[in-house]
């Protein structure tokens, strides 16, 4: 610290203070790449939530909480220019949802070998939430500019995830309280039913659900001029109240609504419909009890233009959701029972990857071969979605065909596998470890060959462990023409092999050393609990928590 200039700190940033500075590492796409520990307590976000996150969209905000279009922060401007630059009254977002304002300086880092960066420090200067004062201040008209800028975040956040939940989880920060005190969301079910997903109000600084609220809708009424259903069946946006509501009502659904506006004391209210590509998606009422001005026809557009943009974002999560569905059913549908064999025990288990992510083509297989012997797979196809669970049951039906042809050494039989993935008519590539465990006189031997997959991992009854690390060649479908080996180990009694996929020990703010580490570590401490529990125990423990990937885990046991 003592290389910073004196002319370069602000006043609200004295050197004594730089010890007690929340301080952060940014990439030059202005992802976390480092956080010190009083950072993650000033933030109230752990290492884990933050580390590769983008700084901007994690935690700038404006001063009533909205999101900060990126053109208006302050602390991205020295980013795109290489300088250094410091300044006051910025506002950051806290895991738990309340704000903190802060003084901040930053200044060019290189990151890595070659890669260039920036340091950011900061200390907090105002209330950890928004006072009363900001509570109760009526939202400012917005300019032109303000509004192009909002809807130019709102596209940019929206279309960055495919996972409906945290789709909405967005709309509603961007809308919450920049333009209303209360954001309701109604949705429409693939079966036509209505369901209220989200009531959120802005309160204390923080965005509070009422979960009392949220539940199945009663039918939509298909002829009613209620604004609520008018707008589920895709008419135009309108200006509601609640004397809208007043007097006798002609369906349940009105009724509901009703009780939304007696719940909430909105006085002032914008219902636009969520438009996706083909069908309307839902509704979207936005509502004002504590903001004293109504809603203008100019704030009425504003809000349909957004509800159309969310209407395309959520229309897009959804296809992908049940694109994921098909996949993810297509995967488990094609994992096996294991076999029983005689002198041995066998578990596995397999776990999708988060709900915003994509589909693996990870896999596993086990079946009896002759002699007695069994086979054992694990596999992972390169790509995502239905072309990976596609390719993965192509080439898993292959392998198990070729192993119960005739009896040879694994090498010969991934060889002929990588001979019949070049041929097939959509290009694939994928990583396997095929293994033969074989009795024998004394005791069990494990024969296995390795294309481009993590080692096996061996446990010994005593905790003892190691990596099978032989017989390592390329991953299938390259085109080249590797030379496979094939390595023997014996199998001890109570001891215990690991076949896993690179989900197991992967991610983005951890070394693929360390996974290794972890693994070792944990599958060690775990090797006197019964096989049954074995592998859920094992995921729990040593699956990364920023994990983006689907996990295969097979295992095999000796018995003592």
């Amino acid at each position: 610290m003592e290389d910073i200039e004196r002319s370069a700190v602000p006043r609200s940033f004295q050197l004594g203070d730089l010890a007690h500075a929340g301080t952060y590492v940014v990439d030059d796409r202005g992802r976390i790449v480092e956080v010190n520990p009083r950072a993650e307590r000033m933030l109230r976000r752990s290492a884990g939530e933050l580390l590769g996150r983008d700084a901007h969209d994690l935690l700038h905000r404006g001063e009533r909480g909205e999101p900060l279009p990126r053109s208006r922060c302050v602390m991205r401007q020295p980013l795109l220019t290489s300088d250094s630059a410091h300044g006051e009254d910025v506002w950051l977002e806290r895991g738990d949802g309340s704000l903190v304002q802060i003084a901040w300086m930053v200044t060019p880092c290189r990151v890595g070998e070659a890669g260039s960066g920036a340091l950011v420090l900061f200390h907090e200067t105002g209330s950890a939430g928004l006072g009363e004062r900001q509570r109760a201040r009526p939202a400012p008209s917005m300019s032109e500019l303000e509004r192009l800028a909002l809807l130019a975040e709102t596209t940019t956040t929206l279309t960055a995830s495919l996972d409906v939940s945290e789709t909405l989880r967005q709309l509603v920060r961007l809308v919450v309280p920049l333009l209303a005190d209360w954001a309701v969301v109604d949705l429409l079910t693939e079966e036509g039913e209505v369901s209220r997903a989200a009531v959120v109000h802005h309160e204390n600084g923080v965005l509070a659900h009422r979960a009392d609220l949220e539940r199945p809708m009663p039918p939509l009424p298909h002829e009613s001029p209620m604004p609520l259903a008018r707008a589920l069946r895709g008419v135009t946006a309108a200006l509601v109240g609640p004397r809208d509501y007043e007097g006798p009502l002609d369906s349940r659904l009105a009724a509901v609504q009703r009780e939304l506006f007696e719940a909430t004391g909105i006085r002032s209210a914008c219902t636009a419909p969520i438009r996706g590509v083909r069908d309307v998606v839902g509704a979207m009422t936005l509502g004002r009890s504590e903001q004293p001005q109504p809603y203008t026809t100019d704030d009425l557009l504003l809000v349909e233009d957004i509800a159309r943009r969310a209407g395309l974002a959520l229309d897009n999560a959804r296809l992908f959701e049940r694109q994921r569905r098909v996949a993810e059913t297509m995967q488990r549908h094609l994992l096996p029972r294991l076999p029983v064999v005689p002198g041995l025990e066998m578990g596995a288990c397999y776990v999708p990857a988060p709900r915003a992510s994509q589909v693996g083509g990870d896999w596993y297989d086990a079946f009896m071969l002759s002699g007695g012997a069994a086979g054992l797979v694990i596999g992972d196809v390169v790509g995502h979605d239905l072309d990976a669970a596609s390719g993965m049951a192509q080439v898993c039906n292959m392998l198990r065909a070729y192993a119960g042809e005739v009896e040879e050494p694994p090498s010969v039989i991934v060889d002929r596998l990588d001979q019949a993935v070049a041929r097939m008519a959509e290009t694939t590539m994928a990583t396997v470890v095929f293994a033969r465990a074989e009795p024998g006189d004394g005791g069990w031997q494990l024969r296995w060959t390795n294309a481009g997959h993590p080692p096996p991992l061996l446990v010994e009854g005593d905790g003892r462990t190691r990596y099978l690390e032989g017989a390592s060649g390329l991953l299938l479908g390259t085109g080249f023409a590797p030379v496979r080996e094939d390595a023997v180990v014996d199998l001890p009694p109570r001891s215990t092999v690991l076949f896993y996929t690179d989900g197991l020990i992967e991610s983005p703010s951890h070394s693929l050393d360390e996974g290794l580490d972890r693994l070792r570590r944990q599958a060690a401490a775990l090797t006197r609990h019964p096989l049954s529990a074995y592998c859920d125990r094992l995921l729990t423990r040593v699956r990364p928590a920023d994990n983006d990937d689907d996990v295969a885990l097979l295992t095999l046991r000796v018995p003592g």
